[in-house]
């Protein structure tokens, strides 16, 4: 079936209906490979900062297995008794040092986030000047001891500012899950 139609409609039948292919090939053949060349390149990207940051960590591994090795090694006792009395008497005799008046000192077990931990978490209730207790959580901090200052509370006892009293909470890294109670 020949269609008799003038040039100027023929033409137009004939680019209405390139139009109309040139849309179904967009939609079906273009869009498609463009969103897949994008999503290909944000993959691209995403790798190769993926394999920079393992370089990185193979480039550090010597000095990361030093520090693993020494938090370890500076790791909570695993009796809980004997961790509880290491962090106790080094806490005391931090106090001593510093001639604060330690108040109370109350440890409270733990679990961590998975099964290969535990956390000795303690009030510390200290009373001294600000220098005093600026030096005691200095000597905490510096520690070997795997200790953490959590949270630090300063409260004024006299009106001139010179007796303060010291909330502290610390916690202790045990590198041994914490033990169910027996019934």
């Amino acid at each position: 079936m020949k269609l008799n139609l003038p040039d100027r409609q023929r033409w137009l039948v004939i680019g209405a209906g390139a139009m109309v292919v040139l849309f179904i090939l967009n939609a079906i053949v273009f869009e498609p490979l463009t969103d897949m060349w994008r999503a290909h390149s944000a993959e691209i990207v995403k790798l190769r900062k993926s394999v920079g940051e393992g370089r990185s960590l193979i480039a550090r591994s010597a000095q990361l297995d030093r520090t693993w090795a020494e938090m370890q090694a500076n790791a909570l006792p695993k009796d809980p008794s004997q961790a509880e009395q290491d962090v106790i008497s080094a806490v005391d005799s931090w106090g001593r040092a510093n001639s604060i008046e330690l108040s109370s000192i109350r440890p409270q077990w733990k679990r961590g986030g998975n099964e290969r931990y535990s956390l000795l978490e303690c009030r510390v209730d200290a009373t001294g000047t600000l220098a005093t207790l600026s030096r005691f959580i200095y000597e905490l901090e510096r520690s070997p001891l795997a200790l953490r200052v959590d949270s630090v509370e300063l409260t004024s006892r006299d009106d001139n500012g010179q007796k303060l009293t010291l909330g502290l909470i610390v916690s202790g890294l045990r590198l041994a899950p914490l033990e169910r109670k027996q019934q």
